[in-house]
């Protein structure tokens, strides 16, 4: 692929202007909570690594300041700021105040591009209160700046300088983000270390000046997304101790990947595209999972390996425990929808397809004995695959619906509309007793799990299949697992975990949730899981009774009422009906915490979280919780 250096006012096309952003703010950003809060410094960065593909940026400085504004600076070639042929604005306004104008759409501006929609940066100063725009351009430094998208006047020109670059500072809108204006640090950190990753050599610093001493991380890998399967997969015993990596490139398309088995069970493949994680897969996914699956079967039976009389292995057996990163750079990419999380190019399958049935085979041949290794892992898995397809028949056979004779039984509500229904799952027989007399019957069924359940992090399907609890829980909620999954047959649009307020209560919390995670994700991503907040504390003041969720909310309520004799629930159990209703189940008074995957958070964040508190790793998870235990939120999924 060749670049071009050509970048004026005459490359900024203008499509349409920008109206009814702060009207509709959702429609640009995905909602006006933390992930549309989050989305604004994603635009502006992302502007910042466009410089970086087109080889003309090489460090990327973001800083959340004490003030509560951001700051994103670059060293690449500065937004043009001569006049624009068809606004007849400066080409910097025109980027800053009309959606759809950037380099993006005029050929030769930019071979490859993230922000291919163009309405990153307008969008951005349009939900802030106030937006500062400098320029290092020309021999000169030019700014202008804006107060909730409106200029607040013309360019001006300043002092001479000989580095180019462009520094956008802006400061969300409180009438727009009123839910929260604080950015999370750690989600910020995982997303730049994660474009470090994708951008070999590129340099991102992040500092985080609201603390005191402020707090600045750099991120920059010469290894690139080898160092990022290394990051994944550091706390993992490898197969294949060297990687296998291919690097490809046509008149079209860059590719770059890097494979590596551990002895986990878990598939971890992560997918981008002009580094958009594409977290829906697509075209480039499908070419890479064809030619995996076909390279390894022809080098298993050329080996003997795999028998004659025995079947290949499929895809499912082949990406068992492999930790993968899949980087395409397409010139003119086409995502499904308006998310950019699934790439549509045909082309693409293809070309990634011949560019891998070219380069692994010569990769297996030349490290046999790691390559021998990967087969064995597979032949496992194949093994495994065979007994989790025997689970299922089983689950199928002694659905919870047609059965009485598992433990944990069902009690379903009446209602057959699942946008209305609600399935309980209860820690403990003792706990569900009160549950059943307390539930609503026509909208909430219940269904009572026994202690913990099987980590699923640590153990192949076939396995988890065998376990009488997480059958129950398949056979209640309906979709079925893996790749069978099928949302639309989901029985409730509401799945709630019932635990007690309590150390087991939260391990069997994160069991379930990785149960769901690892098998049933799409629940999470329609956000159907809900944890429910059972209170830990009761309080008698007089007649009236109050009750407090956690330790937190009884020292905070003793400093306003010093003298009072809370009583702690044990358990659920516990828990006349009445006060569980009251409390817990009752949809006028109760709360429930939503828990849904983080689209604006990195994509390998998720996933490592669970590797880390669910793995075999003690260590690291030791320092996990130690590292983040002040802050619960981070908990979230």
């Amino acid at each position: 692929m060749t670049i071009t250096d050509r970048y004026s006012a005459r490359d900024i096309v203008v499509l349409e202007g920008l109206e009814a952003v702060r009207r509709r703010p959702s429609m640009y950003i995905g909602s006006t909570g933390p992930r549309g809060l989050h989305h604004l410094v994603w635009e502006v960065v992302d502007n910042a690594i466009d410089e970086a593909m087109a080889g003309h940026c090489t460090r990327i400085d973001v800083v959340l300041q004490a003030d509560g504004s951001v700051r994103v600076s670059d060293d690449g070639r500065g937004i043009p700021v001569g006049l624009h042929r068809q606004t007849k604005m400066s080409a910097l306004t025109t980027v800053l105040t009309v959606l759809h104008a950037g380099g993006k759409f005029e050929k030769g501006s930019y071979q490859v591009s993230g922000g291919l929609h163009g309405v990153g940066v307008s969008v951005v100063n349009a939900l802030s209160e106030r937006l500062d725009a400098e320029v290092r351009r020309e021999g000169r430094i030019w700014t202008q700046s804006f107060e909730k998208g409106q200029p607040l006047g013309n360019v001006q020109r300043g002092r001479k300088v000989t580095r180019t670059g462009t520094t956008i500072t802006f400061v969300p809108d409180l009438e727009i983000f009123q839910e929260t204006r604080k950015l999370s640090y750690a989600t910020v950190a995982s997303r730049l270390r994660e474009l470090a990753y994708l951008n070999r050599s590129l340099q991102i610093l992040l500092t985080d000046a609201r603390v005191s001493p402020a707090r600045t991380e750099s991120f920059q890998y010469q290894g690139g997304i080898q160092d990022f399967v290394a990051h994944l997969n550091r706390n993992n015993d490898a197969v294949n101790r060297r990687q296998i990596v291919v690097e490809d490139q046509d008149e079209e398309a860059e590719l770059e990947v890097a494979l590596q088995w551990t002895t986990g069970y878990q598939e971890n493949v992560l997918s981008f595209v002009n580094n958009i994680s594409t977290v829906e897969g697509g075209t480039h996914e499908e070419g890479f999972r064809r030619a995996l699956t076909k390279v390894t079967n022809d080098f298993g039976r050329a080996k003997n390996l795999i028998k004659e009389k025995d079947s290949n292995l499929t895809g499912e057996d082949v990406r068992e425990g492999l930790t993968a990163v899949l980087s395409v750079r397409v010139k003119n990419p086409q995502f499904e929808g308006q998310t950019k999380t699934k790439l549509g190019n045909t082309e693409i399958r293809s070309y990634v397809e011949k560019a891998l049935n070219r380069a692994l085979p010569e990769w297996l041949e030349k490290h046999s004995p790691e390559a021998r290794a990967i087969v064995t892992k597979a032949l496992g898995a194949s093994k495994a695959r065979e007994a989790a397809r025997k689970a299922r028949e089983l689950t199928r056979r002694k659905s919870l619906l047609e059965s009485t004779s598992l433990p944990g039984k069902l009690v379903d509500c009446s209602s057959r509309d699942p946008s209305e229904s609600e399935l309980f799952i209860v820690e403990g027989n003792s706990a569900a007793g009160p549950a059943k007399q307390a539930r609503d019957s026509h909208i909430q069924a219940i269904l009572p799990i026994r202690g913990k359940i099987l980590n699923v992090e640590r153990a192949r399907l076939g396995k988890a299949l065998m376990n009488k609890e997480v059958r129950s829980i398949i056979t209640a909620v309906g979709t079925g697992i893996g790749e069978e999954f099928d949302i639309e047959k989901c029985r409730y649009h509401k799945l709630v975990l019932l635990t007690d307020a309590d150390v087991d209560g939260s391990h069997i919390r994160t069991l379930l949730l990785t149960l769901l995670f690892r098998n049933m994700r799409g629940l999470l991503e329609r956000g159907y899981v809900y944890v429910a907040q059972p209170p830990l504390y009761r309080v008698k003041r007089g007649a009236k009774v109050i009750y407090l969720k956690n330790d937190q909310e009884l020292e905070d309520f003793r400093r306003k009422h010093p003298k009072i004799n809370p009583t702690r629930f044990k358990g659920l159990g516990e828990m006349n009906p009445d006060e569980l209703w009251e409390t817990t189940m009752n949809p006028k008074t109760r709360t429930l915490l939503k828990v849904q995957i983080d689209s604006s958070a990195a994509a390998s964040e998720t996933g490592e979280l669970f590797r880390t508190l669910m793995g075999n790793d003690v260590a690291a998870r030791r320092e996990f919780i130690r590292t983040n235990a002040s802050d619960i939120r981070f908990l979230d999924v």
